[in-house]
């Protein structure tokens, strides 16, 4: 009988090592690619991360897809990054609620895959680029970066990681 109870003690760990880490609505995200820690928003709602840059530029190198970009940000520097591309999003539209049977046609944009420090952990992400300047949060971070992360957002907290250690 002892044997059964230690063999299903043994079997429930991995259930428990599953539990999410619990983050608030907004976390401090550091972008090791760009030496920066960015103010992120934590949006269960959206499906990817996206970071705020301006002059997004695609080209070709060695038959591959990449951008050339700049940072939108508060306090960028005007330095421009290239990056490969991992893929093109097509994010859909918002409705502005009066005719919702109107198809909205859905934006492209580039996908890179970045490095992003969370708390102690680090995890490579899909992030597409698009100008949130006009946003007060120059990363969201979406459901698939969340799920990479082992995330949880409570709503009702703010900034529950320590600042990003990675």
């Amino acid at each position: 009988m002892k044997s059964i109870l230690a063999l299903l003690s043994v079997l429930a760990l991995p259930v428990m090592a599953a539990e999410p880490t619990l983050y608030g609505r907004y976390e401090y995200i550091k972008v090791a690619e760009f030496g920066e820690t960015f103010q992120a928003k934590m949006d269960t709602g959206a499906l990817t991360a996206s970071l705020s840059a301006k002059d997004i530029e695609l080209f070709q190198r060695d038959g591959d897809d990449w951008v050339r970009f700049r940072l939108a940000t508060k306090d960028a520097s005007n330095k421009v990054y290239e990056h490969k591309v991992s893929r093109i999003s097509k994010i859909k539209g918002r409705s502005d609620g009066e005719d919702d049977d109107e198809a909205i046609d859905p934006t492209k944009r580039p996908v890179v895959d970045l490095e992003l420090c969370l708390g102690d952990k680090k995890r490579t992400v899909e992030v597409n680029l698009v100008d949130r300047s006009h946003f007060n949060y120059p990363l969201l971070i979406g459901a698939k970066a969340l799920r990479e992360f082992g995330a949880a957002v409570n709503p009702a907290r703010r900034y529950t990681a320590d600042k990003p250690d990675c």
